[in-house]
């Protein structure tokens, strides 16, 4: 009878803990959504009110073992990083133009990344602007940005004359011009899918070169083309900032002497207009690059100088001769590197990369000759090569129209290119990855609700988180870490995805604040004993927006260490069991960066 008592006492004692840490879990993700809902730039405040007035009534579906917490002992010895002085505001730690000006101007080589050493890394928290508020939810965003979120009114007064942004009140319109699409980015894209099949989902992924404000990209994206903008930290301020506040994919970057960190055959279309880029400089290799990075039977756009040179060689303010020898090297290069003419008229011309490597005769030219590299993927601060990247008939293969491109299987898979990667092993992953994108979504309620617009994938693998959470609301910055074992990027475009090599030891080609939510699997056990963890979550304290949310997953070791560590930058953590339980090793750690802004505004400190 005793022992009949004990074991109701024991049942009643574990049917209630359960809905105990149910509630807790419940109370901790309705404050993470009135975070991140508020967008005024007082988050913080909202969530203190709410956490003292809010009746938790809805159970989330997954469980938080305290177990896995090793206690509050831990957080006694917590490092408290200070913010840094506001001069930081919109620090780019590799691409630092004070220490580009210390660097040869030739090639571009100051506008390269060039990296702190260990002794000068920023060890604080960049501060937001006195003002700062979340962006517009897109497609809002693409036309509108607070002006607090980039106080910068020089590009409102240096391309006034192209339409492309304007000073208004307390925020920046952005009417869709440029300096080659006078009429608008749409009316401009229209002329162009006349020749280009960008409508029927052909072209998904696109290269603009010197993207500017990236309008290009903008009007892209809402026809479901995602474009990898980018351009060099400029004398114009932030154009790449503005164009991560519109909601729109880029990263600072350029074409100088290093390969673009993208892999080979990647893009369905590439761009410039009026890039500036000296295309004919030596002996072509800021074309073969593109060649590199471009898809056969993809798409070279060309629109200003020296484009169209008889009209324009006066408002150029360059000899008419130099202009028509600059146009016929152009010309020249397209034909050797196998590149058809399928459109020139006023200041646009397109070329189309031959699909076919065996129809290209020109190759046998002695002029030029291909790369003796057996890996054209291996880019990372290796210099461009003056020489044509070859493929087989193979690689030619052309890809399913998106968005059935997303889980069909990419090519690079079923040539067996990818070490360890099977027809099998890719399905498992994209199941896995649903599963697990599906968890999410009950965790954070957020999630595909327009919150979260610009998301990083740290360590992207196949892209099947990426293409899980797809939706027109969204887009994901796939990186691919150089210390992964496999290169898996090329896979991730196959999927028409876009993406980025990097290496998570140094400081990511990005403003601070351009990213809504960042997830990371696996990243802090392929980094162990390579860098400090420390200096990868500054790095994506830096990167994240004010009340943006990070989704890691490893080992419960490892997260206790990042709790650790971001409970001295004002971040929320919150860690869980795994899907399938708590004996899966496997954990979910749930954060969110509070708000805070420079001193002089509304900060928390």
């Amino acid at each position: 009878m005793r022992n009949s008592k004990v074991h109701a006492s024991n049942r009643r004692t574990r049917s209630s803990l359960p809905i105990i840490i149910l509630v807790s879990l419940c109370c901790f993700f309705y404050v993470l959504g009135a975070w991140q809902k508020s967008g005024t730039g007082r988050g913080d405040s909202i969530a203190l009110r709410i956490t003292k007035e809010t009746d938790c009534t809805t159970l989330p579906n997954l469980y938080f073992e305290t177990h896995h917490n090793r206690g509050d002992t831990t957080l006694t010895t917590v490092r408290v990083f200070e913010p840094c002085e506001e001069q930081y505001t919109d620090y780019t730690p590799c691409q630092d133009p004070s220490r580009a000006m210390r660097l040869p101007k030739e090639n571009m080589v100051y506008t390269e990344r060039h990296c702190p050493s260990e002794q000068e890394k920023l060890r604080c928290l960049i501060p937001a602007p006195k003002g700062y508020v979340a962006p517009f939810p897109w497609p809002k965003s693409r036309d509108f940005v607070p002006y607090k979120n980039v106080p910068y009114k020089s590009l409102t007064v240096d391309e006034a004359v192209q339409n492309s942004v304007q000073f208004d009140g307390d925020i920046f319109k952005f009417p869709g011009g440029g300096s080659m699409f006078p009429q608008g980015a749409d009316a401009y894209i229209d002329e162009l899918a006349t020749v280009v099949p960008i409508k029927d989902g052909t072209i998904r992924t696109a290269l603009d070169t010197g993207c500017g404000v990236a309008s290009f990209g903008a009007y892209l994206l809402m026809k479901n083309v995602l474009t990898m903008s980018f351009a060099p930290r400029d004398s114009h301020e932030a154009q790449v900032q503005f164009a991560l506040e519109r909601g729109v994919p880029a990263v600072i970057g350029v074409l100088g002497t290093m390969k673009l960190p993208y892999p080979s055959r990647s893009f369905d279309m590439a761009h410039c207009s009026h890039c500036l880029v000296p295309w004919t400089l030596n002996e072509g290799v800021y074309m073969m690059e593109v060649d590199r990075v471009l898809r056969p039977g993809g798409y070279w756009i060309l629109s200003g100088r020296p484009v169209n040179w008889r009209q324009n060689y006066q408002a150029w303010k360059r000899p008419r001769e130099e202009l028509e020898e600059e146009f016929r090297r152009i010309q020249s290069l397209a034909e050797l590197l196998c590149w058809e003419k399928k459109y020139e008229k006023g200041d646009i011309i397109i070329w189309q990369k031959i699909a076919s490597s065996s129809e290209c005769n020109r190759r046998k030219d002695k002029s030029i000759w291909m790369c003796a590299s057996s890996d054209s993927d291996n880019v990372w601060y290796k210099k461009m090569e003056a020489c044509i990247t070859p493929y087989s008939e193979e690689e030619t293969r052309q890809l399913e129209p998106f968005p059935d491109r997303l889980f069909a299987v990419p090519p690079r898979v079923s040539l067996g290119q990818v070490q360890g990667v099977t027809l099998e092993s890719y399905q498992k992953d994209s199941m896995l990855w649903r599963k697990h994108v599906n968890a999410y979504r009950r965790i954070n309620k957020l999630i595909g609700s327009g919150r979260y617009h610009n998301i990083m994938d740290m360590n992207a693998g196949l892209g099947s988180f990426a293409a899980a959470i797809h939706s027109p609301n969204l887009w994901v910055m796939n990186v691919v870490p150089i210390a992964s074992e496999r290169n898996t990027l090329g896979v991730i475009y196959e999927r028409g995805l876009i993406g980025i090599y990097h290496d998570w030891c140094e400081a990511f080609s990005t403003y601070p604040r351009t990213y809504d939510l960042i997830h990371g699997s696996g990243l802090f056990s392929l980094y162990q004993h390579k860098c400090e963890m420390e200096d990868i979550l500054l790095e994506m304290d830096r990167i994240l927006r004010p009340e943006g949310a990070v989704i890691l997953r490893d080992h419960a070791d490892l997260l206790n260490q990042v709790r650790k560590i971001v409970s001295g930058m004002r971040w929320k953590t919150k860690m869980l069991d795994h899907e399938d339980g708590p004996l899966v090793p496997e954990k979910i750690l749930i954060c969110v960066k509070e708000y805070w802004v420079g001193t002089g505004g509304d900060s928390i400190l």
